[in-house]
């Protein structure tokens, strides 16, 4: 099937980070890269990004998914759910399941097809969030039984053995790296049997990067201490990482626009 309007909404996995252009001010990340191999096979095709760093699903649910129901996209994938499991004293698991199952059936009612995704276990890698596995696996556990209620396309990430490897993450080891972002292109590409590079997914060369008690205990000082200053400076203000942010791309375009001229061929942007 050619798809000829593809809005993505989410969170900053959507909007692209850790996957910046070269030279350029922005990010890719997966949706740009599917968005160029879509269009590849429709030379009217149009695409919108309205993901934004931060986002809870909540949040997506209130400020996308209307405006993603006024683009009429004949496909519409949602990334997020990664800032909901990040809450600490207010987490709830029904809570992330009814936003899941909300969000869902909102998108089911203004797209023919509908993508989500699962989250892979950041656990494995991040020694200080070893409590987030059960999150995730009830998140993840949401989002198959409402795909399967509304008939969405899954793309299942939990079982990706590169999750394993830190060359697919960012240095927050939570956001995809460019690796990363071309793996999850590429996992969607194929559940929509649409065909795709086959080296991204063909592994990295060499051995899998994985962190000794070296690279852990850089990680937290240059990463987690900052990180958790910030989330306490956030609490206390009521602020959000995404704060002040907008989305990169929230009108349905070609991709020749404002932005530049962008590759039709995938990888190459």
């Amino acid at each position: 099937m050619n798809y000829q309007r593809f809005v993505a909404i989410g969170d900053s996995c959507t909007e692209g980070l850790d996957d910046p252009y070269p030279g350029r001010t922005h990010y890719r990340g997966w949706a740009d890269l599917v968005a160029s191999r879509f269009a590849l096979d429709q030379p009217d095709f149009r695409y919108a990004n309205l993901g934004v760093r931060g986002r809870r699903l909540d949040q997506i649910v209130v400020e996308q998914i209307p405006t993603a129901s006024d683009l009429r996209p004949d496909i519409v994938a949602l990334f997020g759910g990664g800032n909901d499991l990040m809450m600490t004293r207010s987490f709830s698991s029904d809570v992330v399941a009814g936003r899941v199952r909300a969000a869902t059936r909102l998108l089911s009612d203004i797209a023919p097809t509908v993508v989500l995704f699962t989250l892979s276990d950041i656990s494995s890698r991040m020694p200080v969030v070893r409590k987030m596995r059960s999150r995730i696996e009830a998140f993840n556990d949401a989002v198959r039984d409402a795909a399967a209620d509304h008939g969405a396309v899954l793309v299942d990430l939990w079982p990706d053995e590169a999750a394993q490897d830190l060359r697919y993450f960012g240095p927050d080891r939570l956001h995809l790296s460019e690796h990363g972002h071309r793996r999850v292109a590429a996992h969607l590409l194929g559940k929509l049997d649409v065909p795709f590079d086959a080296d991204w997914l063909s592994p990295l060369p060499g051995d899998p990067a994985a962190p000794n008690l070296l690279a852990h205990t850089k990680w937290v000082w240059s990463t987690v201490l900052p990180a958790s200053r910030t989330r306490v400076v956030n609490y206390l203000t009521g602020r959000s990482s995404g704060d002040g942010f907008v989305p990169k791309r929230p009108e349905l375009l070609p991709l020749t626009d404002e932005l530049g001229t962008w590759s039709p061929i995938p990888g190459n942007a």
